[in-house]
């Protein structure tokens, strides 16, 4: 199974039904971002094939573990060439959906796809999360905040927390997740409002990896002291 019928069958798996203009919009995606990625470096996976399985259906796993026909709100916090946000978009339009980054020239990649790809109510913001959680329009404005970002769960947290509002919900995506990460991070998630709902272990369709996804909601507002200044938070996690 190759091509298009892996992603008709991959999007299956997920118990997800999709479009013809769906289709073209996932097959649009992955030909600008090839395009794209011999100038700049946006992923190391090119084949066809891999996108599918490692960065589309990989960023679509989450409905695995959340209803995400929920939630009106989402922020992709350090979404780098699109993932996890573009495909959920892709596939769940009715979501107001915010890309932060802080590599302009990322976006500026983003925007073209959106352009392509028609899609509606979805904005990229260049900067940095310790900078934009503190700002007004965007602390404690969204329902859901998903990171694919490579960073212990403790700093991750003071990245994504502050954005979620009360009773909303932050979803880690990680390769995998110890019980000393999840130990080391209990103290902060506590402390920037959160509280760890449950760690689901998920395999990838037509793989033998397993994606963990740590979920956390938000029962109380984030102290304003946090998220610290920029670098402190993956420097000096909270402990």
């Amino acid at each position: 199974m190759h091509g298009k019928d892996l992603l008709i069958n991959g999007i299956k798996e997920l118990g997800l039904e999709i479009s013809d203009i769906q289709i073209e919009q996932f097959c649009r995606y992955y030909e600008m971002l090839v395009e794209k990625n011999k100038v700049m470096n946006l992923t190391s996976i090119t084949d066809f094939d891999e996108v599918v399985i490692k960065h589309y259906i990989d960023s679509l796993l989450v409905v695995k573990v959340i209803p995400i026909n929920e939630y009106k709100t989402m922020i992709d916090i350090g979404t780098g060439a699109g993932f996890p946000g573009i495909p959920i978009k892709i596939m769940f339009p009715h979501l107001k959906v915010t890309l932060l980054d802080s590599l302009n020239k990322r976006l500026d990649f983003l925007n073209d796809v959106i352009k392509e790809l028609e899609l509606k109510n979805i904005t990229t913001v260049h900067g940095r999360a310790e900078d934009f959680g503190k700002k007004e329009d965007y602390r404690e404005k969204f329902e859901l905040c998903v990171s694919r970002a490579v960073a212990n769960l403790s700093t991750l947290c003071e990245y994504c927390v502050p954005f979620i509002l009360e009773g909303g919900r932050f979803v880690s995506y990680k390769s995998q997740f110890s019980t000393e990460e999840k130990i080391e991070a209990e103290k902060a998630i506590d402390i920037l409002g959160g509280k760890i709902k449950a760690n689901k272990l998920v395999k990838l369709p037509f793989t033998e990896i397993n994606r963990s996804f740590i979920i956390i909601d938000k029962i109380k507002k984030t102290p304003d002291k946090y998220p610290r200044k920029a670098g402190i938070p993956l420097k000096k996690p909270i402990k």
